[in-house]
């Protein structure tokens, strides 16, 4: 019989120790180091493939003897999971899919399930019966017959099923709910999850069959069990919103395959996710020209020019310091940008309360977008409105220049297809003469924020 081991892990990072220890040397976290028992058992319980047919070479090869095999992505009807995924399913992928509970994970994966066609799909629930799963599937869409549920959470077992079946996709719904023979400790402990991702990982290689698993989320925002799961993984997806409103935003976090830049943004509905073909819409909310303290920005995500609209209220401190606070924005950044328009601009804010936020619920990091922030400010502050058919797109640097943006030939177009009429780009900008030339919208080149300031408010 085999030796029986103990090892204490740190459920934070994933790091082991021989006895308890109250602060991790890997993570500097406190109190993290939990017991988990280990017992080794026979080989056959895990994954197993049939005999290959040809053994592959443990000897190094040249990059360039190593022959190219053709293995084109799986098309997925859901458009907007396509262009986060960098144009399709990868075989032999695996992906993580990570959110806040009640998010919308499970409903996403089973909605593609349901919906792609000519695949073999395995969909594993660990926690809901599979009369749960029909119901949600009746509510989402039309069920078709190759869409094949199991609702297990031993992987030894799961492998069977799917040695039986054969799938062309497979659905993890949850790694944290799986648990593998192999390890003692409970389920979602950080030993289990690695090694049935470990396991499933395997799997998905040697049969180049995509796996999808969803993950939990810490209060902290972080996809919970061992950082390591993140590192084994092809893609790591990131389900974003609130639940008290109707709209997602799919992010890549890690991507393998493709861009980490790109995004893509779904409406919750009765009927399930409905994609949002056109952001620029659900981020741009009802304008008045009669309201300060707006300006609308034109960003990019990726290749997806979209439009935003920044809203900013400045008022006098009531208490001796003055409150800064952002939503969706970098609450340093902003810091700065108040020192520019102190120091370069001469507008007196430092004993002023300055709240920004980014409609729609989006965070933004591009910086692109400080133009529409600063002109937001100073209308603000100032009390004057701006005209809602402008629009912006500068970055602001240390010394009150409008410095210049990428793609601006994109971000120009777009605003002239949404109908706006003046767009207010950095005069540094390559071609920004040429961009004048637009019937379609003027465009205005600025260099310094006085000139900006000076154009919107005389």
């Amino acid at each position: 019989m085999a030796k029986v081991k103990t090892v204490f892990y740190c459920q934070n990072c994933g790091a082991n120790a021989p006895k308890w220890i109250g602060k991790c040397p890997s993570c500097n976290e406190w109190n993290t180091y939990a017991e988990e028992v280990i017992q080794p058992v026979a080989k056959e319980n895990q994954w197993r493939t049939a005999p290959r047919k040809e053994a592959k070479a443990n000897r190094p090869r040249l990059i360039s003897e190593i022959a190219l095999e053709s293995s084109p992505r799986i098309v997925v009807p859901d458009q907007e999971l396509m262009r986060v995924l960098g144009g399709g399913i990868v075989p032999g992928s695996l992906i993580l899919l990570g959110g806040e509970p009640g998010i919308g994970k499970s409903t996403l994966l089973l909605q593609l399930a349901i919906q792609l066609k000519g695949k073999r799909i395995l969909y594993i629930s660990g926690e809901e019966s599979e009369h749960q799963i029909r119901m949600r599937a009746e509510r989402i869409g039309t069920l078709q017959n190759d869409c094949y549920i199991l609702t297990e959470t031993t992987t030894q077992q799961i492998f069977h099923q799917i040695e039986a079946l054969q799938p062309e996709l497979v659905i993890v719904d949850s790694i944290q709910t799986l648990y593998s023979n192999v390890y003692e400790s409970a389920p979602g402990t950080v030993s289990q999850i690695r090694g049935c991702a470990g396991e499933l990982l395997r799997f998905a290689k040697e049969t180049a069959t995509p796996v999808f698993l969803i993950g939990h989320i810490t209060k902290e925002g972080s996809i919970a069990g061992p950082k390591v799961l993140e590192h084994m993984v092809d893609t790591v997806l990131q389900f974003e919103g609130d639940r008290h409103h109707v709209y997602r935003i799919l992010r890549a976090i890690k991507n393998r395959f493709g861009s980490t830049a790109e995004l893509g943004i779904y409406e919750m509905q009765g009927a399930g996710l409905i994609e949002v073909a056109n952001p620029s819409a659900l981020l741009l909310s009802q304008r008045d020209a009669s309201l300060s303290g707006t300006a609308v920005a034109c960003t990019m995500e990726g290749v997806r020019p979209f439009l935003i609209e920044t809203q900013s209220l400045v008022s006098s401190a009531v208490y001796g310091t003055p409150q800064r606070t952002t939503t969706g924005y970098d609450l340093r950044r902003l810091h700065m940008i108040l020192a520019v328009l102190e120091k370069r601009c001469g507008f007196k804010l430092g004993a002023k309360d300055v709240f920004l936020n980014i409609a729609g619920g989006i965070r933004v990091e591009d910086p692109a977008i400080d133009l529409a922030i600063i002109c937001a400010i100073l209308s603000s502050s100032e009390d004057l409105s701006i005209d809602p058919a402008y629009c912006f797109a500068g970055e602001v640097g240390l010394t009150g220049e409008i410095r210049p943006v990428n793609r601006i030939e994109a971000r120009v177009n777009e605003a002239a297809r949404l109908g706006f009429k003046k767009i207010f780009v950095s005069s540094y900008n390559a071609g920004a003469d040429k961009l004048k030339e637009n019937a379609a919208i003027k465009v205005i080149p600025v260099g310094k924020v006085e000139e900006v300031f000076e154009l919107l408010f005389g």
